[in-house]
């Protein structure tokens, strides 16, 4: 894909337990995945509002 092996996977993998700390790891996994399911929901246009217009009589 970008030309990554896997000893250039360990290294940025090492320094990003180094950066953040192994506790914290989980946390950034769980608000990534949130930010690339919302950011889908976004680019598809899924949620935008339907407001019902009332009838006037």
């Amino acid at each position: 894909m970008f030309g990554f092996g896997m000893p250039e996977m360990v290294i940025i993998l090492v320094i990003v337990v180094v950066l953040f700390g192994g506790n914290r790891l989980p946390e950034l996994g769980g608000a990534l995945g949130k930010s690339i399911k919302n950011f889908r929901q976004a680019s598809t246009g899924k949620d935008e509002l339907e407001i019902p217009q009332k009838k006037n009589s």
